[in-house]
C-alpha cells in the first residue's frame, strides 16, 4: 500500500482549516447583516408584512437545502452531453458537481442555519408585535405557538423539499446551473448592448 505525501496531506489539512474558517467568518457576518435587516424592516412594518417577511426567510431556507440535496443526489453524465453541446448552464452545473460537498455545506448548514436563526428572530419580533396589539392572559402562549409555526414550517417544507431534490436533482441543478450562467453573463449582456447603441 503506498503512503500519503505528508506535503500533500498537509496541503489538504491547511485547505480544509481554511475552509471552515471562510464558513465561520461569511456565517457570522451574513446572519449579522440579514438580522439587522429584517429587524429594520419589521420594527417599521405591520403584522401582516411581518409575516410575508418571515415566510420569505423560511422559504429561502428551503430553496437552498433543496439545492444541497440535488446537488449530492444529481449524476453529472448529462451534464457531459450537455456541456458537449455548449447548453447554456450545463459547465456551471459540472462545476457545482465537482464541488458537491462544499454546496452541500453551504445551502445545507451555512444558508439552513442562518435561515434558522434569523426566521427565529423573526418570530420572536412578530410575537412582541401581537402582543402590543392584543390583551392575553398567557403571553408566553403566544411565543411558543409563533416557534411551533416557524418549526412546523421550515421542518415540513424541507421534508418535501428533500423528495422532490432526489427525484428531481438533475433539473434542480440544472436550474442553479443556468441560474449561475445568467448572473455571470449580466454584465457581458449589457457591455454587448452599449457596443451595439455606439
Amino acid at each position: 500500500m503506498a503512503k500519503a505525501d505528508p506535503s500533500q496531506s498537509k496541503k489538504e489539512r491547511n485547505r480544509n482549516i481554511r475552509w471552515v474558517i471562510t464558513v465561520f467568518l461569511v456565517t457570522v457576518m451574513t446572519t449579522s447583516l440579514i438580522t439587522l435587516v429584517s429587524d429594520e424592516l419589521m420594527s417599521k412594518s405591520g403584522m401582516i408584512t411581518s409575516f410575508a417577511i418571515l415566510l420569505i426567510i423560511v422559504f429561502v431556507g428551503i430553496i437552498f437545502d433543496v439545492v444541497g440535496v440535488a446537488v449530492t443526489s444529481a449524476d453529472d453524465s448529462p451534464f457531459h452531453s450537455m456541456a458537449a453541446r455548449k447548453v447554456p448552464g450545463a459547465r456551471e452545473a459540472l462545476r457545482l458537481l465537482r464541488r458537491a460537498e462544499r454546496v452541500s455545506s453551504i445551502c445545507n448548514d451555512v444558508v439552513g442555519d442562518i435561515c434558522g436563526v434569523v426566521s427565529g428572530a423573526a418570530s420572536a419580533t412578530i410575537a412582541a408585535q401581537i402582543l402590543q396589539n392584543f390583551e392575553f392572559s398567557w403571553p408566553r402562549l403566544i411565543s411558543l405557538v409563533m416557534s411551533a409555526v416557524v418549526s412546523g414550517l421550515t421542518v415540513g417544507g424541507k421534508a418535501i423539499g428533500k423528495s422532490f431534490a432526489v427525484n428531481s436533482s438533475t433539473k434542480i441543478v440544472h436550474f442553479a446551473g443556468r441560474l449561475i450562467y445568467a448572473i455571470s453573463h449580466i454584465g457581458s449582456i449589457f457591455g454587448t448592448k452599449r457596443k451595439n447603441k455606439n
